[in-house]
């Protein structure tokens, strides 16, 4: 059924399982974390009103989402998350890609997100692609890291990415 995946735009009527995906991708870290990850805490209504939620569907299941946050500089991946029957499957690395391309779409050449400082495994995804760390720090109560991506287009080609080095922090 892999083959029947579309990502499109989420929908109103899509934010209750928005809300359940991230949910159940998170849960298991908070017991790492001390409490709710800051993604389990945020208003999927409002995130999806605002056309920032992008969903993966299979057939007419939502299985992944992603938060693109508009900045002056550079795209923000505010969360992604895998449904956990899901997950391995590559499906986290489409919306990844995806998130690439729409920053190229709206005119960016960056793309910048954070993760929490425990969460290692995402921490070591991300570099694995070219994300960068820029820094570490406090923020709303979460200890996190910074990442960064610089995009590059190349003429007469597909979008590709760069891996080159940078330094940028989340606004």
């Amino acid at each position: 059924m892999i083959d029947k995946l579309r990502i499109r735009a989420a929908t109103p009527a899509d934010a209750p399982a928005v809300a359940e995906i991230v949910d159940q991708a998170y849960r298991h870290y908070i017991t790492r974390i001390g409490k709710p990850p800051g993604p389990m805490l945020d208003d999927y209504a409002a995130r999806v009103s605002e056309g920032a939620v992008w969903v993966i569907e299979e057939g007419t299941l939502i299985v992944a989402i992603i938060v693109l946050l508009p900045a002056p500089n550079y795209l923000l991946l505010d969360n992604i998350a895998v449904s956990p029957a899901r997950q391995s499957l590559g499906l986290g690395r489409r919306l990844l890609a995806f998130a690439e391309a729409e920053a190229l779409r709206r005119g960016y050449r960056e793309i910048r997100l954070y993760t929490h400082q425990t969460m290692v495994e995402n921490q070591r995804l991300y570099a694995s692609i070219g994300y960068q760390e820029t820094g570490r720090g406090t923020e709303a109560g979460f200890d996190r890291v910074f990442m960064r991506k610089p995009l590059c287009v190349y003429k007469g080609a597909k979008p590709l990415s760069s891996s080159d080095p940078g330094r940028g922090s989340v606004g």
